[in-house]
Parts: C-alpha cells; structure tokens; sequence
C-alpha cells in the first residue's frame, strides 16, 4: 500500500501596500531608526487598509492560481492567526465564502505566531490519513489595529500581511515530512495581550484597547530554546543533518532571536531566509510569507529541504521539516487584488490612536485585572 504526502503546489501572498517606516514611529514614540534597527533588524512594516479575511482571501485565490487548482476542489481551509473580525463565525468560513470554495470544510487555528505552522502540519495529517485531498492553509494578522501604540517595546515589532499555499493529496515524498509541536506554558504570561477575549467582556473595557504584557529577555530565552529543540528533535526524526538543510524560513520575530536558532541548529545565515528588515514580525504571516519570498527570489530549489521552526504567545513553539517538489514556478495567477490605500500607514496608525484617545484609554482597568490562573 503506497503512501500519502500532502505535496505543496501553491503558494501566494497578499502584502498591504503601505509601509509605515521606523521614522514614522519616531514621530509619535521616543525612539529612531538606530533604536529600532539594532535591537530588532526591523527597518519598515506594512499597515493594512482592509481587513484580514480580504487579505487572506486575496493570499488563498493566488496560492490556488499557482497550483492550477479550481477552487470548487478544495476541501478544506485553514485561517491560521490570532486576528479574527469576529470570533462567531469564524473567520475561515469567510475566506470560504469569498472564494466560493463551496465544498470546503473551514476551521480556524490560533496559536499565535506559530498558527500557520500548526495548521500546516493539521492539514498535511488529515491529507496523509485521507480525510481530505486538497487543502489551503493561510497565515495572516492584521496587528495594526488591536496595537497599544503607545507601547514602544511592541509597537515597533509587529506588522500585517498574509501569505497561504495549497496542499494536495501526492505519492510522491514531499511536502511536510516531519513535524515537532509544543508549549511551554509555564512562561505564557511573558507575552499577553490584555483587552481580548471573554474575560474582558462586560469589564468596562473599550473594544480595540490594549496592553500588551511582553518580557522581551524571557520571551528571548524561550524562544530561542524552543525553537532550537524543536529544530535538533525534527531533523533527527526525519534523519536531516543541518548540511542538508538547503534553506531555513524561521518565524521572523527578532533578527537576534533568528541568528540565536540558526546557531544552534548549525544552519549558515547565509542559509536562513530573512524578511524581518522590510515587513517586522507578521505573527502567523511571517513564515508563509517568507517562504513565497523565497520562491520569487529563486532561494527555493527543486527537491529542496526546508526547515521552518517558529514561537509564539502560549509560549507555543515548533519546527517542520519540508521537502520541496519538482516545481517552483507558478502554473497560473489570479486577477484578485485589494482596493488601493487612500492612506498612508502613518495616516491610518494616527487614526487608529486618535479613536483609542477618544474612546479614553482603559489600561488602569486593564492593569487591574487579575489573570483567570491566579484565581484558580
């Protein structure tokens, strides 16, 4: 009996157009672009004008252009990210919709940066096992506007975007060929974003105001650590010594974070695929995104190893191991595409802080708020 890979045949991103620069943040946080790019290798980020599902939408159409699949196959979308418009229904059901990808099953996955990477290894399982032939798996975050902007250690970090590829059912050994998942929760108050979620409800706090809890030196630490060993145990499973790794796509939180993995995973950087300088920390965008950044360029050859380790808030971390196919060049595009911006990144971030302003900024309520772990 032969075996099933869930081989990737597609792939597309959907970058807003506006770039909000390091010299923008300076112009209403105490820091400069010298701050900003030695502590993070951050030079610019983009702002989104549209929201989430249009940018995942608009990903999902190119991705299915590029493997020269009809939409009406798809049996099942996967909306990786922690920025949902609404949290019923779910945000995948809307891509869904807007595809027109009547037969597809739809979930959402949210753990945080790691969400498209943990979505990929669920769709690659349900194809492996038979459950469903053909996949589209996306990573997108909209962090602009749930940002506390007035919060330079986390202002500075976070950008949108969206990127997804197409998985399909394949005899050929490619595709996701390792994956090793965790957690490590014990530390999952490092990075918080206060002002989400039912335990803020009815609280007397404003919707879009937040306060981000983030222990860079701690976040740092773990991350670095889970990441490495997620990396060193997925590649012993697949039997992949770091030679034979061709490229690594990380999670492009920290340009230092990145160098700290490579590292340890005895991976060159000239081997490491870097888009943290142009776009900053996507969440569950970076890797995706990164990966059709590394297809454009040519960085992804035929039969290509990939390793792609990630963390996120939890603190969730992993890393896959990937073999690339045969192409690496587009079967067809798509004409679907987001409306122009009618303004500059700037311009929107001002707004978004001037209806924070105006709404009177609740952190007090926010800081005061006692952990729903502390009351257990």
């Amino acid at each position: 009996m032969s075996t099933t890979y869930a081989a990737i045949t597609g792939w597309g991103k959907c970058m807003p157009p506006a770039v909000l620069t390091n010299d923008d943040l300076s112009t209403f946080l105490e820091t400069n672009d010298e701050w900003i790019t030695s502590r993070t290798g951050m030079k610019e980020r983009r702002v989104s004008h549209v929201p989430a599902m249009e940018l995942a939408t608009v990903a999902a159409a190119r991705a299915l252009a590029c493997a020269g699949l009809d939409v009406g196959d798809v049996d099942l979308i996967v909306y990786g990210s922690t920025s949902y418009e609404e949290q019923a229904p779910n945000s995948a059901s809307g891509v869904q919709f807007a595809l027109g990808a009547t037969r597809a099953a739809a979930m959402d996955v949210n753990s945080a940066c790691t969400s498209f990477l943990y979505g990929l290894s669920s769709a690659t399982a349900m194809i492996r096992t038979g459950m469903v032939r053909n996949a589209v798996v996306i990573g997108v975050e909209l962090v602009s506007r749930y940002m506390d902007w007035s919060n330079r250690n986390v202002a500075v970090l976070f950008g949108d975007g969206a990127a997804a590829v197409v998985l399909q059912a394949s005899d050929r050994e490619e595709g996701v060929l390792g994956s090793v998942l965790g957690c490590d929760a014990e530390a999952r108050a490092t990075l918080r974003i206060r002002g989400f979620g039912c335990g803020y409800a009815n609280r007397g706090i404003t919707l879009g105001d937040t306060l981000w809890d983030f222990d860079g030196p701690q976040i740092f630490k773990r991350a670095v650590k889970g990441m490495s060993e997620a990396s060193a145990k997925v590649m012993a499973l697949c039997g992949v010594t770091a030679d034979q790794v061709d490229l690594c796509i990380p999670h492009q939180a920290n340009l230092r974070i990145i160098e700290g993995v490579a590292k340890y995973a005895g991976v060159p950087m000239e081997k490491v695929m870097l888009t943290v300088h142009k776009y900053g920390n996507m969440s569950a965008a970076t890797v995706p995104v990164a990966l059709v950044d590394a297809l454009e360029e040519g960085r992804v050859r035929p039969g290509a190893t990939l390793l792609m380790p990630a963390f996120g808030a939890g603190l969730t971390f992993c890393s896959l191991v990937v073999k690339w196919g045969d192409r690496v060049t587009p079967r067809g595009t798509s004409d679907r595409a987001l409306p122009p911006a009618t303004q500059t990144a700037l311009e929107m971030v001002n707004d978004i802080r001037a209806q924070q302003d105006a709404h009177g900024r609740s952190h007090a309520g926010l800081t005061s708020m006692v952990f729903v772990e502390s009351q257990s």
